[in-house]
């Protein structure tokens, strides 16, 4: 059974700091890569962070440094924590699963390698 829920979104003013839990079924844990992807009102969703079986991680340049991906393989569960958020950093999130390539988590297409998705968790900075 193939199943995603995110939780953890909220409101914050810039420079503070959210994190976003992903709850998976075990099926879906097992994806060879998860991802967390972002959809901001008018735009095209665009990939954040992604994560391999191993380990391996990649992030979009805009959150590099300050988001970091990370999965609780014991409570099949996927992390995105986000740190000196900015407003440009309002949008939904979401969490994904089944993609093929860490590599490409940039690329305007990069939803498109992914299966599985949550129905999303809103995160809406202030200035």
């Amino acid at each position: 059974q193939v199943q995603l829920v995110e939780s953890g979104g909220g409101s914050v003013q810039a420079g503070g700091s959210l994190r976003l839990s992903c709850a998976a079924s075990e099926y879906t844990y097992r994806s060879y890569c998860m991802g967390w992807f972002r959809q901001a009102p008018g735009k095209e969703r665009e990939g954040v962070a992604a994560i391999d079986r191993d380990g391996s991680t990649s992030y979009a340049d805009s959150v590099k440094g300050r988001f970091t991906i990370s999965k609780d393989n014991a409570k099949n569960t996927l992390y995105l924590q986000m740190n000196s958020l900015k407003p440009e950093d309002t949008a939904m999130y979401y969490c994904a699963a089944d993609g093929r390539s860490i590599a490409t988590i940039s690329a305007p297409s990069a939803q498109y390698e992914y299966n599985y998705w949550g129905q999303g968790t809103q995160v809406t900075v202030s200035s």
